[in-house]
């Protein structure tokens, strides 16, 4: 069974599916109503995507909603975890704001909590029951759509690790490492770097599990111009494009999964999970 809290989001498909009704207070309190009868003895799944403190408690009240009409297992599915990139104290005075969120789920007590290409190990270490889906089919199938004389693109140090993972599930996809400089403070970017020195105009695949403002990339694809490089394409497991996509011209096409919101634009393709 499974309940999904985001009507447009049914990453198990509609089958079997829990009907809920759900609404904020006027005091800003989340609230829900499961509908459905159903064997209670089955596992039921919750899935959501969580882009505010609100979609969070809709999913802590659902758990309780369930564990009071007698349902013993209860998995999750969170395919975009919240504050996953504040895994590190940066700034005096910041809060450890992945451990926040880990923290409270962890009460919850799940049987399993599914996520999608985490940012970096930190999530699954403080997340109990944690199983991770790897980005490998996700880049697989973009690659298939790319074609296969393609160069996979790390855009910082960071992500080296799982790239050259995802360049073993290929096959051995060639990697070309990169880096940039950031300021902590400001989140200022700057000295972006190609570690190649001739791109010989093959296609590059920049692959990252997040896309926010999209600073990185947008300097990342002025430096591969510079060494090079052929038809510029991105993929990311979670598209968040805060800052819209005017300063992503340099790319052909870009890639990324519903596992943060939807996201209608010629220059994008969405692979739903």
């Amino acid at each position: 069974m499974f309940l999904n809290l985001d009507p447009h989001f049914s990453p198990f498909g509609k089958q079997q599916e829990i009907e809920f009704n759900s609404f904020t207070f006027s005091g800003g309190e989340p609230h829900i109503k499961i509908t459905s009868n159903f064997d209670i003895d089955q596992v039921v799944t919750i899935t959501h995507r969580i882009n505010s403190f609100n979609d969070l408690g809709l999913f802590c009240l659902a758990v309780d909603a369930l564990r009071r009409m007698g349902v013993k297992t209860i998995n999750g599915f969170i395919p975009y975890f919240p504050a996953a990139r504040q895994d590190r104290l940066m700034v005096v005075g910041e809060p450890l704001s992945v451990k926040v969120y880990t923290d409270i789920i962890n009460t919850l007590n799940l049987n399993k909590i599914q996520v999608f290409d985490p940012h970096s190990e930190v999530t699954p270490a403080l997340l109990d029951n944690c199983e991770v889906i790897n980005n490998h089919e996700f880049i697989k199938e973009v690659k298939n759509k790319i074609g296969d004389d393609v160069l996979l693109i790390s855009p910082d140090g960071g992500a080296l690790k799982k790239i050259y993972k995802v360049s073993e599930y290929l096959g051995g996809v060639e990697v070309v490492e990169c880096s940039k400089s950031r300021d902590v403070k400001t989140g200022k970017l700057s000295g972006f770097k190609v570690y190649a020195e001739d791109l010989q105009q093959k296609s590059c695949l920049i692959v990252d599990d997040i896309c926010d403002g999209g600073g990185t990339f947008a300097g990342l694809a002025k430096e591969l111009k510079n060494k090079n490089a052929g038809k510029l394409y991105l993929a990311v497991s979670h598209g968040i494009f805060s800052k819209g996509f005017d300063s992503l011209n340099d790319f052909e096409q870009i890639f990324m999964t519903n596992s943060f919101k939807d996201i209608t634009n010629d220059k994008v393709e969405v692979i739903s999970l």
